[in-house]
């Protein structure tokens, strides 16, 4: 099977992500044997790109992505024209980030604030959809100048209420440059939205820019019921060659245990979430 690129997030321990927290996590990440690392920028300026750059140089780990955050404040859909600019702004700047430490695709749920929700008919979410393509085209104009792609990431039915399934993201895209947006997936939210995790592939093919793996807890990766061997196969018929990426969190953090709503601890330890979750990858992608 392809050797995908494995990579993990610091979020796993940490939150926000600063220069300081690159630079314990990231040695400690080359030094297991990763491959590759997420980058999250909670905020613009959070860390800096030519510190993070030399420090990737210096470990010999890729950059994978640039990871978008969308807190309250940030929306791109539903919302006043103030909110808009400075959504847009901020994901400009999570662009620009990418480009100076040549991470290739910034990825996550650009659209609305995680944890927004609503009832929307048919129409209703067309038109949000058309509203969010027209909101998001100067960001993908900004993006190509880059040379950047954007991954736009479905999130679970309780997360938001505009883009839970591949199926949903792909509509959504329609009329927007293939070229620089695609699919971003997370085995987390479509294992509770998609009726299979390699038909969820299957259906996203060539338009998969980035993926994050974990258990269905959101834990360790192996630890769960997840058909791995089957999601692995169909990311490497579909042609995706990018990275796969642990992303977990620390229920020992307020701010993040409560964003993404993690109550308990994962696994016995976070460095376990990253250790045997690389170990049980490297184990599906080289067994026969």
């Amino acid at each position: 099977m392809t050797r995908f690129p494995l990579g993990a997030n610091p979020w796993i321990w940490h939150s926000p992500v600063g220069n300081t927290v690159l630079a314990e996590v990231l040695p400690r990440l080359a030094g297991w044997g990763f491959d590759c690392v997420e980058l999250p920028l909670e905020q613009a300026g959070d860390w800096d790109p030519a510190a993070a750059a030399k420090l990737l140089d210096s470990t010999g780990l890729a950059p994978a992505a640039v990871i978008a955050v969308m807190p309250p404040d940030r929306n791109l859909v539903r919302t006043g024209p103030g909110t808009v600019r400075a959504t847009q702004d901020y994901l400009r700047r999570c662009v620009d980030a990418a480009h100076a430490v040549a991470a290739p695709v910034v990825a996550g749920p650009v659209y609305t604030a995680v944890g927004r929700t609503w009832r929307m008919t048919a129409a209703e979410r067309a038109a949000a959809c058309a509203e969010w393509r027209e909101n998001l085209a100067p960001v993908v104009g900004h993006a190509r100048a880059a040379g950047v792609r954007i991954g736009v990431e479905p999130l679970n039915r309780y997360e938001t209420a505009l883009l839970n399934t591949v199926g949903q993201t792909l509509t959504a895209l329609d009329g927007l440059d293939d070229s620089v947006v695609g699919v971003a997936l997370d085995t987390y939210h479509q294992n509770i939205e998609e009726r299979g995790l390699p038909g969820a592939v299957r259906e996203a093919g060539s338009r998969i820019v980035h993926v994050q793996v974990c258990a269905n807890d959101r834990g360790t990766p192996g630890a769960d019921h997840l058909d791995w061997a089957g999601f692995l196969s169909a990311l490497e018929m579909s042609g995706y060659r990018g990275a796969l990426c642990i992303e977990s969190f620390t229920a020992h953090n307020n701010t993040i245990a409560v964003a993404a709503s993690v109550w308990r601890p994962l696994a016995p330890t976070q460095d376990g979430i990253a250790t045997e979750g690389l170990a049980f990858l490297r184990r599906v992608l080289d067994s026969p």
